[in-house]
């Protein structure tokens, strides 16, 4: 049995592994847990290994290897790296005026793609935890493909703009210069993955010239 953070820790480096194939740093397993020192991080690592889920390789800086996940981990817990910064409500509410406001352009498919990404159709507040001087835009979710990683449809997702994105993330991506949909992007060899967080859909595949990133969703609001 695990103890809370030990399975967070756990989900955390396994998490790393699949999407960068590189172990994380102890500082980046500190800030995962919001830990004070890396000293915990060491007694952690080391829980971990004594109960057989993961082992340290030899000759080599950080490595850490997954032997097993805990058998209570579900499906998100294991293969969705993305946590959504949820912020509840507000949407009706005015916009303070010192506050950075992020055009809404229209709609993205959770599910069957829609029309790519239309004119601003209103605005909202930029979340306070995200950097102000980035290039944000929002949508609003149609479908239900991405609920296994937080998004249900009627939310309306903040994107940092950005043309590309690594492994694991999810994105808005444009299929055929014509089709706009939020997934999650793996990248193999020639081919590009999107995935969907629910088991009813199915694993889209495209060559790389089909795929453009437009995105990497960071945050949400959801209306209560």
């Amino acid at each position: 049995m695990l103890t809370k953070k030990q399975k967070n820790l756990l989900l955390f480096i396994n998490k790393k592994l699949r999407t960068s194939g590189v172990s994380p740093s102890y500082e980046e397993m500190k800030e995962s847990l919001n830990l004070k020192s890396k000293s915990g991080i060491h007694r952690l690592i080391s829980a971990l290994e004594e109960r057989g889920f993961i082992k340290r390789l030899a000759h080599k800086a950080r490595a850490l290897e997954v032997i097993k996940l805990p058998e209570t981990a579900s499906a998100n817990d294991i293969y969705n790296s993305f946590s959504p910064s949820v912020i509840k409500g507000g949407l009706d509410e005015k916009p303070l005026s010192d506050e950075v406001e992020v055009p809404v352009l229209g709609k993205i498919a959770a599910g069957t793609p829609v029309e790519a990404i239309q004119n601003e159709v209103s605005r909202i507040p930029l979340p306070s935890n995200l950097e102000k001087n980035g290039d944000y835009f929002g949508l609003k979710v149609q479908g239900d493909s991405m609920i296994e990683a937080g998004i249900n449809e009627g939310d309306t997702v903040i994107i940092r703009r950005t043309d590309t994105a690594d492994n694991g993330k999810i994105v808005v991506a444009l299929i055929d210069e014509h089709e706009a949909m939020l997934k999650r992007i793996r990248k193999k060899g020639k081919v590009v993955a999107l995935e969907s967080a629910n088991k009813n859909y199915e694993t889209k595949i495209f060559g790389p010239d089909r795929v453009k990133v437009q995105g990497v969703l960071v945050s949400l609001y959801r209306n209560f």
